[in-house]
């Protein structure tokens, strides 16, 4: 039997029948992820399997070092294929890390490989993945039909003028890819070498000056309108921590003006300047009927030499340890308060806060949309199978798991799309321990809507997205 077979993560007969007539077959909507817009939009064709398995991933970069791989075969300079060979040869020391499990899906879903990689079979596999990659099925657009994708929402800043989602709205693509408003440089008063030139470049965008605080907002509405114009209905925010210390809008007016004049805010100035515009964002995610996302608890650039040699997203970031409930629950009533709450799916990074963002979620809903606020799928590093049973089990037992949005890739591969089936198999042998545990009953017509809401009915329900 091959290592990835057809009953893989699924341990009960039960679990078995649930994935195979409830969730095998349900189509993707990955209202989360990387995916630059202009591969799409060009059907980007992979020359070899390290362009679309090892280009730009670090999840496999940090292993690799830590497997005593020199960065040269990391983020280097070293020919592609080496750099392949040192990714096959750290392959077998990543067992129980969820990278084994994933590189053995991928190779099986896309390339139909079911040998175990390791330096002695990587030259067959380079071969018979590299042929393949070479047919109109592993094409960019290909591999979005050959998974079913129905709809790709991307990760986009304020500034972009969106021409590759213009291109792609305008191609035979069947799949649907909109754009997702992340304004996260909008809150970098306290770096103003980074945050003016993006000031800069909103108003070129916009056509229009930037002076003051009123003028930032008005030029980041404008911007938000034409995301909305252009299919957008979903809103994305990476932040450490949430912000709850909220100033008059004569402080934040005050700090944005001496951010501008190149005075950096202070650590407590940022906070309410980034309270402040948070509020702006979610009063504006609201009216549209969007639906805000908050990714909460990473620890960016912890390697502070490596940043500097490498820059951001590069591998060195880890599980933050912030108090999060005080403000998440201060920022939320806020806007509750005001009638301005919008659809919100909260992010969790870092376990310990699991049954904190679990409980919040049930304070805010308003008992006409279902499900209206949610605590999202296990991501970054808990995005396995252990952390993803944690994050299901805390809102299992503090709201309605029924509700859930269910699963994303949160990623800028396209070798990625297996992560969905991975979440399903790990979601039906859940359901179907449960059931033959005789914890909840053994009815399929109860059990099994669920699972098929979960996999793609409730996300197509919930967000508004234009999909067929």
């Amino acid at each position: 039997m091959s290592f990835i077979h057809e009953d893989f993560l699924l341990h009960t007969k039960t679990a078995r029948r649930l994935y195979r007539q409830f969730a095998e077959d349900q189509p993707i909507l990955d209202y989360h992820c990387h995916l630059p817009p202009k591969d799409v939009a060009e059907n980007r064709r992979f020359q070899n399997l390290f362009e679309i398995w090892l280009e730009g991933d670090h999840y496999k970069w940090r292993a690799m070092r830590a497997n005593g791989v020199p960065e040269s075969h990391c983020t280097g300079a070293a020919p592609s294929y080496e750099k392949y060979l040192a990714w096959a040869r750290t392959v077998p020391a990543t067992l129980r890390n969820p990278l084994y499990h994933w590189t053995h899906l991928e190779l099986k879903r896309y390339f139909g490989i079911d040998e175990l990689l390791d330096e002695r079979t990587a030259p067959r596999v380079w071969e018979q993945a590299n042929a393949l990659l070479a047919t109109d099925e592993l094409s960019a657009h290909g591999i979005l039909g050959k998974f079913r994708v129905k709809a790709v929402c991307t990760t986009d800043d304020p500034t972009d003028d969106l021409a590759w989602h213009r291109a792609i709205a305008a191609s035979p693509l069947a799949t649907k890819v909109f754009p997702t408003f992340r304004p996260d440089k909008a809150l970098n008063v306290h770096v103003p070498e980074l945050l003016n030139p993006w000031v800069d470049r909103l108003a070129a965008v916009g056509n229009t000056q930037i002076s003051t605080l009123a003028d930032f907002v008005d030029a980041i509405r404008q911007r938000h309108d034409f995301f909305h114009q252009m299919g957008g209905r979903l809103s994305d925010h990476g932040l450490n921590h949430a912000f709850g210390s909220f100033p008059t809008e004569h402080e934040a007016a005050s700090i944005f003006g001496r951010a501008r004049g190149g005075h950096a805010a202070t650590h407590e100035e940022h906070g309410r300047f980034a309270s402040y515009m948070m509020l702006i964002f979610g009063r504006l995610d609201a009216e549209k009927g969007w639906t805000k996302q908050l990714h909460l608890g990473a620890r960016r650039n912890s390697n502070t030499r490596r940043f500097h040699e490498m820059g951001p997203d590069t591998g060195w970031d880890s599980i933050g340890d912030w108090p999060q409930g005080d403000a998440l629950g201060a920022y939320l009533d806020r806007l509750d308060q005001e009638n301005a709450l919008p659809k919100t799916v909260i992010y969790n990074l870092n376990p310990a806060d699991n049954y904190v963002m679990a409980t919040m979620i049930g304070n805010f809903q308003d008992g006409i949309t279902a499900g209206k606020i949610q605590f999202g799928s296990g991501w970054w590093y808990l995005d396995q199978k252990e952390a993803m049973r944690w994050q299901m089990n805390a809102l299992s037992n503090c709201g309605l798991i029924s509700r859930f949005l269910g699963m994303l890739t949160d990623s800028r591969s396209f070798m990625s799309y297996p992560r969905h089936e991975y979440f399903r198999r790990v979601l039906c042998d859940m359901f179907g321990r449960d059931m033959e545990n005789g914890e909840i009953p053994d009815n399929d017509d109860l059990v099994g809507p669920v699972v098929r809401d979960i996999c793609y009915g409730n996300a197509h329900r919930f967000l508004g997205l234009n999909v067929a």
